[in-house]
């Protein structure tokens, strides 16, 4: 063998060895140094992830009835790649269809949808698809009938839906499920906004093999994250209360053609609403159908008029300058030392009346003299305390403070406005909690609507309150509830919110508003009140906002606390009052007649006495 020849064997032996050698070491690397790496990368490459939902915690009413949950849901697809490879056997085995056309004989039924139709959706084109919906939005229920016929290629896609079991009933507290600008699904509105960290829970996931055609391997590796559930918020509402306070609102708008109406009923002492409605709201199941987003009933400030009369009243009793029965000139006008001319709401005739008398008909001219006793930062301050110009602390998104400017801003017209309702605003919700500081013996409390969160491992997380904050003293609150019960009396302004069988001690309000030229045509009417007045236990506030002509919230807002309290008092079994109205003379004429008959019925008893 020549030496040519023997060169270019060992050449192809040196190649050879060569390249076994880098396959060995390829093959060492493959199998040995990245062979976890590679098994994953495969493995990966060849799954696929399922979320498994969260379940949103419920949202309850103060008694646990279910104000909005979450039920599972399905949307069935198809993998037209897998359903040929069905066959339906009839009972006795024999095979009676296959493919597309028998699963359709078979789903169809299950599903309410046409049969033909369904089969072309499970037989797809001439280019197969791996997922294609067949149905969406179907209950368990249906799924599981779907699933017990082992049809290869149908698969479920579960989520959950939100329901609200009561409609529009509430919608305003309880708020919606929507997109937000981050393309999340979250609360848009209300308890459902303000407790959406704590409703929404951690979605798991299920990770699991496929083979090329799309179908699950029964072998192979399955990974599986439970989802963590979303803990359940118990409101301090009542579902009964809440509907008799829509209804009641909803009456009294209708009947006076107002723009909209707001309302709250707060348990006296704790702070808890127990009701909070609003007109014109939405479905939250649909909030895409129209209505208004948010709650008017601590978004937006309105003017009290008269009802905001109650601090001047407070203000000049707790400070001991006036009490009920101090006598005051009253006329139709009335010219100020400082020039400004204040008008009663209609011309009467001038009377010297009590502050009783002048609260039970609500004269302004009255009450500026009662609010000259005091200096305004004193009654500044009082406003203050109050919760003028303070969110109330209820657990809802968007709540206004209102509108307070500082008395030292105050020109001198609006010295004498912020004294009769004008001249600042307050939400409802926060003349409910001023009527329910009084009702409370002078004690302001935080309102709260959430009264606990219970997380799933079932721990209970109650709410905790500010401090309360004493505004008037006792005696104070005592001698206002006192005047405040004659407001339901004939001649008075708050008839209409009077309760069969049970004392009412309120306030009736009427502001003007500006319409959209500008012009004060507008009117909001407001009544805030109580029940039952010697021993209250429910305080409420009405705001109906441009009735028609003239407005009064006498007719338009006091109706809502009559119709509702009437309600209410059966409703929780609050027993009706046994001690007589309260009705402070509102006249001096009355006033001195009172004091003779109190000397004469004093004589009398003394000769009665004598004569033993």
């Amino acid at each position: 063998m020549s030496n040519d020849i023997v060169g270019r064997l060992r050449v192809v032996v040196i190649v050879f060895a060569v390249g076994v050698a880098l396959l060995g070491v390829r093959l060492v690397d493959l199998q040995i140094v990245r062979a976890d790496r590679l098994s994953e990368t495969a493995i990966q490459f060849r799954s696929r992830t399922y979320a498994i939902p969260a379940e949103r915690g419920q949202i309850l009413d103060a008694n646990g009835s279910v104000l909005a949950v979450s039920r599972e849901r399905y949307n069935i697809a198809v993998n037209q790649n897998l359903i040929d490879s069905y066959r339906r056997y009839d009972e006795n085995g024999d095979l009676i269809g296959w493919g597309a056309t028998a699963a359709a004989n078979v789903l169809a039924p299950i599903l309410d949808v046409e049969e033909a139709r369904l089969a072309g959706l499970l037989y797809g084109g001439e280019t197969k698809r791996s997922w294609v919906y067949l149905v969406k939005d179907v209950s368990p229920e249906v799924w599981r009938q779907v699933n017990s016929y082992g049809i290869p290629g149908i698969e479920p896609e579960q989520f959950m839906r939100r329901e609200y079991p009561n409609g529009r009933v509430g919608a305003s507290i309880l708020g919606f499920l929507g997109e937000g600008d981050d393309g999340e699904t979250g609360g848009q509105a209300g308890i459902e906004r303000s407790m959406d960290e704590a409703l929404t829970g951690v979605d798991g996931s299920l990770t699991v093999e496929i083979s090329r055609s799309g179908a699950v391997i029964p072998t192979g590796r399955t990974l599986e994250t439970p989802a963590e559930h979303g803990s359940s918020v118990t409101l301090t509402t009542d579902v009964d209360l809440q509907f008799a306070l829509d209804e009641a609102l909803q009456n009294s708008v209708t009947a006076q053609n107002a723009d909209w109406g707001s309302a709250i009923a707060i348990e006296v002492g704790t702070g808890r609403v127990l009701a909070m409605s609003d007109t014109n709201t939405y479905d939250p199941a649909n909030p895409g159908d129209g209505g208004t987003i948010g709650s008017r009933a601590i978004q937006s400030p309105v003017e009290p008029g008269s009802s905001g009369k109650l601090m001047t009243f407070s203000a000049a009793i707790d400070q001991g300058t006036v009490d009920a029965v101090s006598i005051f000139p009253t006329a139709s006008t009335l010219t100020m030392p400082n020039g400004e001319t204040i008008r009663d709401n209609e011309p009467h005739a001038s009377e010297n009346l009590t502050v009783a008398g002048i609260l039970a008909k609500s004269y302004n001219t009255g009450l500026i003299q009662i609010g000259d006793t005091i200096p305004d930062d004193v009654r500044f301050s009082y406003m203050q305390s109050f919760g003028v110009g303070e969110r109330t602390g209820i657990e809802l998104p968007a709540e206004s403070p209102g509108i307070l400017a500082d008395y030292t801003t105050w020109g001198a017209r609006q010295r004498y406005t912020t004294m009769f309702g004008q001249g600042y605003a307050l939400t409802t919700a926060q003349l409910g909690q001023m009527v329910a500081t009084i009702a409370n013996g002078g004690v302001r409390t935080d309102l709260h609507i959430v009264d606990s969160i219970t997380h799933p491992d079932g721990t209970v997380e109650p709410t905790v309150v500010d401090e309360p904050v004493r505004v008037i003293e006792e005696e104070t609150a005592d001698e206002m509830l006192s005047i405040m019960q004659a407001v339901t009396e004939q001649g008075s302004t708050g008839y209409y919110a009077r309760i069969d069988g049970y004392n009412v001690a309120g306030k009736t309000g009427t502001a003007q508003m500006p319409d959209a030229s500008g012009a004060l045509n507008d009117r909001v009417g407001t009544f805030v009140g109580v029940v039952p007045a010697e021993d209250p236990q429910i305080a409420v506030a009405v705001v109906v906002y441009n009735g028609e002509s003239p407005g009064y919230g006498s007719e338009t807002a006091a109706p809502v606390f009559g119709e509702f309290g009437a309600f209410a008092v059966r409703h929780i079994g609050i027993p009706p009052s046994t001690t007589p109205l309260v009705q402070y003379p509102w006249s001096e004429a009355e006033l001195n007649d009172a004091r003779a008959n109190s000397l004469l019925n004093e004589y009398g008893a003394f000769r009665e006495t004598k004569n033993r």
